[in-house]
């Protein structure tokens, strides 16, 4: 499968690369990609997130309803940060 060029909207066969990243703050997972322009979204969990994904995708991507459909890969990248305390204070 191959990524979407740059600045170009996502096709068949193309692959849409998701990134997630926890806010602390909002409590939530924050959701964009580039790959498809439009596709901000957050959740409180990624099960909520990839709940929400294929839905989001659809209302996205323009695609002719005439057309028989066909299946779009998804890429999910989450991450977050913490601080780690080790040494002699470490509990």
């Amino acid at each position: 499968m191959t990524a979407i060029p740059s600045g170009g909207v996502a096709k068949m066969g193309h692959l849409i690369v998701v990134r997630a990243t926890w806010d602390n703050e909002a409590d939530v997972w924050t959701a964009e990609s580039t790959d498809l322009p439009g596709l901000v979204t957050e959740a409180s969990s990624l099960d909520e997130l990839d709940a929400k994904l294929p839905g989001l995708i659809r209302d996205l991507m323009d695609v002719d309803e005439a057309d028989d459909g066909f299946d779009v890969p998804v890429e999910v990248i989450a991450s977050f940060s913490r601080r780690v305390r080790v040494g002699a204070k470490a509990a």
